[in-house]
């Protein structure tokens, strides 16, 4: 599935290129105003922090919500607390688009995340040219040659790179790029099942001065509470918010316990 994923999304930024080829979107993103400072918003406090997802849709869960308007949403993010704004971007199984990232830049003052599944220095570039303050790097679809060059590409551009893993080898291999960003994504991307414990195993594997965070498996307060014990400075949060009241949502969320 992980590979399906990655690969539908590289044909699809390869179709961009022939109408936007890299020397004109690389343009774009140097003259891209400054990217907002994502390590800062994220730094582990005495509240955990949240970062909220714009997402329609999913290959486990299938269509969520229709989010006609994504810079509204995002708005609604930002007035319930959150830390910074998640936006799926992969339009085959996620129904999201550049667009919705430009709309969502264009709303809200805190650091955007364009999720999507980036393997190719084109996609890292764009993602600066729309406004993106992060970029997510998928540890399980990257030979590490390939993580490495598009960690130091992203951290080149200004932005921060969000360094997926899935395993301990992979938290291995995302602090041997020097990763300062680290999250635990509960989905087992290749297979789609949920391990919400995960987390908790390979919290003490991320380095020190690193911000932790868990993805996934987030329905309701004690699921952040649950990462929260678990080490987590940060909880990535999709589903429960597009499919409930976001701003009571987060606050509930936001409301859990040191």
């Amino acid at each position: 599935m992980l590979a399906d994923l990655t690969a539908g999304a590289v044909e699809d930024a390869e179709a961009r290129a022939t109408s936007r080829p890299l020397a004109v979107v690389e343009r774009a993103a140097l003259e891209a105003p400054a990217a907002r400072d994502a390590y800062a918003a994220l730094a582990p406090s005495e509240r955990v922090k949240i970062i909220a997802e714009v997402k329609r849709a999913s290959p486990s869960r299938g269509d969520l919500a229709s989010i006609p308007d994504p810079a509204l949403q995002a708005s609604l993010y930002e007035q319930g607390g959150a830390s910074a704004i998640s936006v799926l971007t992969e339009a085959r199984r996620f129904k999201g688009s550049l667009a919705d990232l430009v709309a969502v830049r264009n709303a809200v003052s805190v650091p955007v995340l364009r999720k999507d599944f980036i393997a190719t220095p084109y996609q890292v570039f764009e993602a600066r040219a729309a406004g993106a303050d992060l970029v997510l790097l998928i540890v399980a679809a990257l030979p590490q040659p390939v993580l490495t060059e598009l960690h130091a590409l992203t951290l080149q551009l200004g932005m921060t790179p969000l360094v997926e893993t899935h395993s301990a080898d992979e938290v291995s291999r995302a602090t041997d790029i020097g990763a300062r960003l680290v999250g635990v994504n509960a989905r087992d991307l290749s297979t789609f099942e949920l391990d919400r414990g995960l987390f908790g195993r390979l919290a003490d594997r991320i380095p020190a001065g690193a911000i932790k965070i868990a993805e996934s498996a987030v329905l309701h307060p004690d699921d952040v509470a649950h990462y929260r014990r678990a080490g987590a400075d940060v909880v990535l949060v999709g589903e429960a918010l597009v499919t409930g009241d976001p701003i009571t949502t987060l606050r509930d969320f936001l409301a859990v316990p040191k």
